[in-house]
């Protein structure tokens, strides 16, 4: 496989919590996160650079879970804990299919991943490792969409890519509204004058003014990960 069928030579995947604990949404279901690993590996081959940001909302969401029981700041180092445990996960079983990983975290933990330096990330990227970021942006009040958003701009992504559990963007709740319909298209300016629930706004902002395009499209099956990195139009795009 070719770098030339690849349409991106860098990019940022986005991985939510709930998509790695598969059907449940809970916990860890590593059949989902092999076959992850391996739409991973196909694009790692190809001399693909990959970083990506997972969220924790697999076992806790900072502000859902903890809002009006405990204290915010404490509830979102929760949440920046659970997205440690997830890029472990996500790293061993990247290792496992023989992919080179390394986990770099925002909240320090020497004993347990890298903290995070952006020329020791570029390093791993350029080496052909995946670099899994952890721990968010380190600070309270900040999704891992921002986070994600943020490492996009830092190391260079030609786009970032936000693998969920349902496959793009509509004008309405395809669960509840059998008239919603999936849109093809978006601009940022749109998410941000219309508080369109897709991103939050500080990501919007951050991918806005930066120029990087964002790709949302369903984690299953995990190949669609190859087919938006070779240019396939298969989510939303938002631009």
């Amino acid at each position: 496989m070719e770098q030339k069928e690849f349409a991106y030579r860098r990019v940022l995947l986005k991985v939510s919590g709930e998509a790695l604990g598969g059907a449940a949404g809970r916990g860890l279901d590593f059949d989902v996160i092999r076959a992850l690993c391996r739409s991973i590996r196909s694009c790692a081959e190809a001399g693909v650079q990959l970083g990506v940001v997972t969220g924790g909302g697999n076992y806790w969401r900072g502000v859902k879970d903890g809002g009006g029981k405990m204290e915010r700041s404490r509830a979102d180092s929760m949440g920046m804990l659970a997205t440690v445990m997830n890029s472990l996960a996500l790293a061993e079983a990247l290792e496992q299919e023989g992919v080179p990983a390394r986990v770099m975290t925002t909240v320090e933990m020497p004993r347990v991943a890298e903290s995070y330096n952006h020329g020791r990330a570029m390093h791993h990227l350029e080496k052909g490792r995946v670099v899994v970021f952890a721990g968010g942006t380190g600070n309270p009040y900040f999704s891992t969409d921002s986070a994600a958003a943020l490492k996009a701009a830092e190391i260079g992504a030609d786009i970032l890519l936000m693998a969920k559990n349902i496959d793009g963007v509509y004008t309405a709740d395809p669960k509840t509204d059998p008239t919603a319909v999936r849109l093809d298209e978006l601009r940022y300016d749109r998410i941000l004058a219309e508080h369109l629930n897709v991103i939050d706004s500080t990501a919007a902002c951050l991918l806005r003014d930066n120029a990087i395009p964002t790709m949302i499209f369903a984690l299953d099956p995990p190949e669609n990960i190859l087919r938006v990195v070779r240019g396939e139009r298969i989510g939303t795009i938002v631009h």
